[in-house]
């Protein structure tokens, strides 16, 4: 199951759920209780980690080089 992260229109908490792809369920903010929510582009869901990018032989310090 994927992980969506989503930011409250409200007061702009961000929070991430693990959810199918076609969940009809509906989240609240955990900070506000706002239903008003907004889903993220995650990053993790653009391929982090390509290594047939050309900056693939480049190393980062944490690992998780967010253009490889």
């Amino acid at each position: 199951m994927p992980i969506f992260e989503y930011k409250c229109n409200k007061c702009g908490h961000k929070m991430e759920f693990l959810e199918k792809t076609s969940s009809g369920r509906k989240h609240v903010c955990e900070r506000c209780q706002s239903s008003d929510l907004q889903k993220l582009f995650s990053g993790f869901s653009v391929g982090q980690g390509n290594k047939s990018s050309p900056r693939g032989n480049e190393s980062c310090p944490t690992g998780t080089c967010p253009l490889s």
